[in-house]
């Protein structure tokens, strides 16, 4: 599982988080939902050891992310992660950006690197893609691109930081098919998100955000249907 316990993040004097408690537990779905500047993304930033805390602890499987001993690299290879953007290699086709980390990080030989880069794509629905350059496929597709990518490090938890919020609306939905399939294989998934539906719909809990705390978090049926706080049902409101 993942635990967070009192975190606490700033930039200089802007305190981002202020006492993060969450515990994440194996094949749980968590979306995090909240307004821009909320601290969403730093969460997860601050999970995968991008950025450092100022208080509290973060432990993946026990491993205190940010304790003085631990091997962050070795870390992250337990801990998937997709950004908003898609950062692909765009001198490598689809088939090479993927094996790409199983070969240089995990030591895989050149044709197991591409057999695991093969099956990741195929899993996303771009097996027909194998040979094309980033730059000839569309952004959705770039961006379950680079959801195979983190698959194919065969993470124990994938981290979804806003994955839809740079595609044209229209590209939006293949993107969110790739996420539902993964849940619904019993993917241990944290996804910061604006799409309601899709917290709705996916989540196990959802969590709402609002400077820097928790303010709510349960089921989406309890978030989306009978909030109990206030600023949770302002948010909503504003963005159904």
């Amino acid at each position: 599982m993942i635990e967070l316990e009192g975190v606490r993040k700033s930039f200089g004097p802007l305190e981002v988080l202020r006492g993060i408690d969450l515990t994440v537990h194996n094949g749980e779905v968590i979306s995090i939902i909240g307004a821009s500047g909320s601290g969403k993304s730093t969460l997860l930033y601050c999970i995968n050891g991008l950025e450092p805390i100022q208080g509290g602890r973060i432990l993946v499987d026990g491993e205190d992310v940010h304790g003085r001993n631990t091997n962050l690299n070795r870390l992250r290879q337990r801990l998937g992660m997709v950004f908003q953007q898609w950062n692909s290699f765009p001198h490598l086709t689809a088939l090479e950006n993927v094996a790409l980390a199983p070969r240089i990080v995990k030591k895989k030989s050149r044709g197991e690197s591409r057999q695991i880069a093969r099956a990741q794509l195929e899993h996303v629905g771009l097996g027909d893609k194998l040979d094309v350059y980033p730059s000839r496929l569309s952004g959705g597709q770039q961006q379950r691109l680079a959801i195979a990518r983190a698959l194919a490090m065969e993470p124990d938890y994938m981290l979804f930081d806003e994955a839809t919020s740079a595609l044209d609306p229209e590209l939006v939905g293949e993107v969110l098919d790739t996420m539902r399939l993964l849940a619904d294989e019993g993917a241990t998934m944290i996804c910061v998100t604006h799409e309601m539906g899709f917290a709705r719909d996916v989540s196990d809990r959802v969590a709402f955000v609002d400077e820097g705390r928790i303010e709510e978090i349960g089921p989406p049926s309890q978030i989306f249907g009978a909030a109990l706080s206030e600023k949770t049902q302002r948010f909503l409101a504003k963005v159904r």
